[in-house]
């Protein structure tokens, strides 16, 4: 018996942002010195996205103002609270709507449900978006339910452990988990190179996965967890008076080079080169190009994940999930192995290999 993903289900919010236009919002902000109007247009422009998704309109230059841009087009950068605010009041339609879109997706019915894993590390509230899923989509009310918080871009991976081994220990669970992040509630204009390179990269969005014990999808094979030595100031995600933010070192994608080989090495039968797809979490371009070269694999190896930074951008805990549905979409023969992996703060590796089982 071995746990599965059933389905993939995916949610973003209706507004799109296209890189240029929000690239030239924020460059023309009149607080930023000689070195963030320089560095702005370079990080927007070298980024590989091309367009991503906001739950904050008024990014959005023909949309009407609000809280984090007036009529004018400068940006304001609210409190902590205020930002959580727009949490509370806004990830709750993500967390339901991808949910929902899974379980449609998987043909179960939300009354089978019998486990909730929800995971978020851009906002907080209680009672929290588990409890929207619940009454929302009518799962029973002694549903399981436990939230991962604040582990950042890996976090899908703790949570689809959790999951498996639900699964594994009880045949008849159906366990629903479900990411959301609104990662642009932290958005502010800033000469700080760390938060121009999160503006240009990071979207909003929601995945959900069902799990079950067997079955057809994507079955679960195995974990792997790597800590990369001396890199904790390297990655980092605090939280500050004016939103979260992001600690992220130019010298990741290097570090990310010469440890990803060693973090998978033990969920590898052979060459890395050997597994057709590899869903690599795209925490930004030179974070896929070091990987890729690290690891030698073709383009075709990890097309899905540049899709995903194109289209979508970095959605922290959710992205990976995104990648592993684009590789879905595509025609993977039954029997075929996956490698999903994804980086978050520590430097933490965490990693899976799965196995297409189409019956």
């Amino acid at each position: 018996m071995s746990a599965t993903i059933r389905a993939i289900g995916t949610a973003v919010p209706e507004t799109t942002l296209e890189q240029a236009a929000v690239r030239d919002l924020f460059a023309a902000q009149p607080e930023l010195g000689r070195l963030g109007r320089r560095l702005v247009p370079a990080a927007f422009d070298a980024s590989a996205v091309e367009h991503r998704h906001t739950v904050l309109a008024e990014l959005d230059r023909s949309r009407p103002a609000g809280a984090f841009r007036d009529t004018d087009g400068a940006l304001h950068s609210p409190s902590t609270g205020t930002r959580n605010d727009r949490y509370r009041e806004l990830a709750p339609t993500l967390f339901v709507d991808a949910a929902r879109d899974a379980l449609v997706r998987a043909d179960v019915d939300a009354a089978s449900v019998t486990h909730v894993v929800t995971v978020s590390c851009t906002g907080f509230t209680q009672p929290g978006p588990d409890l929207d899923i619940v009454t929302t989509l009518g799962l029973p009310r002694s549903v399981f339910r436990h939230h991962i918080g604040f582990m950042g871009c890996c976090a899908a991976f703790p949570a689809l452990r959790i999951a498996a081994a639900f699964a594994e220990a009880d045949p008849d669970a159906v366990v629903l988990v479900v990411c959301a992040e609104l990662c642009t509630l932290h958005v502010r204009a800033s000469d700080d190179p760390d938060q121009i390179v999160a503006n240009s990269v990071f979207g909003d969005g929601a995945a959900a996965v069902v799990v079950t014990a067997d079955g057809p999808g994507l079955r679960l094979d195995a974990f792997a967890t790597a800590v990369v030595p001396e890199s904790a100031g390297e990655m980092a995600w605090n939280i500050g008076d004016e939103g979260f933010e992001m600690v992220l070192s130019t010298a990741v994608p290097k570090l990310v080079g010469s440890s990803v080989a060693d973090a998978v090495a033990s969920l590898l039968d052979g060459p890395a080169a050997d597994v057709p797809v590899w869903a690599v979490h795209p925490g930004g371009r030179a974070i896929l190009d070091r990987t890729q070269q690290a690891l030698g694999l073709p383009d075709a190896a990890i097309a899905a994940s540049r899709t995903v930074l194109r289209d979508h951008g970095n959605m922290s805990s959710v992205t990976v999930l995104f990648v592993l549905r684009e590789a879905l979409d595509a025609v993977i023969p039954d029997g075929a192995a996956v490698v999903a992996l994804a980086f978050g703060p520590g430097l933490t590796v965490e990693s899976a290999r799965l196995t297409v089982v189409r019956t």
